[in-house]
């Protein structure tokens, strides 16, 4: 009994874990960061160009109404409901000339 509830528990943490896995392919994608309204698919907290994003190096509240260009990493198991691709922002060039 010990051994499968051991084994469900370990089943659970990797299943809820597994839409945090990135693709190791870098993105780069440019235009004006916005922050993240009420929407029908509810992940990201910023968008950009059509993608939701969201960061835990960067914050990017410092960059709302800003070009840039972001890099990061397309997050697997996304999009979902409807929404779009969902980027993990590794790092951000801003664009300091048309800002």
């Amino acid at each position: 009994m010990k051994k499968l509830i051991l084994l469900v528990s370990i089943l659970t943490l990797s299943l809820s874990c597994e839409k945090n896995i990135t693709t190791s392919i870098p993105v780069e994608i440019t235009g004006i960061i916005q922050k993240q309204g009420v929407t029908s698919y509810m992940y990201g907290t910023h968008v950009i160009s059509g993608y939701a994003l969201r960061s835990n190096t960067i914050l990017l509240d410092n960059y709302i109404n800003y070009n840039v260009t972001i890099v990061g990493y397309k997050i697997d198991g996304y999009p979902v409901d409807g929404g779009p691709d969902y980027i993990e922002v590794t790092d951000i060039v801003c664009d300091i000339m048309n800002n």
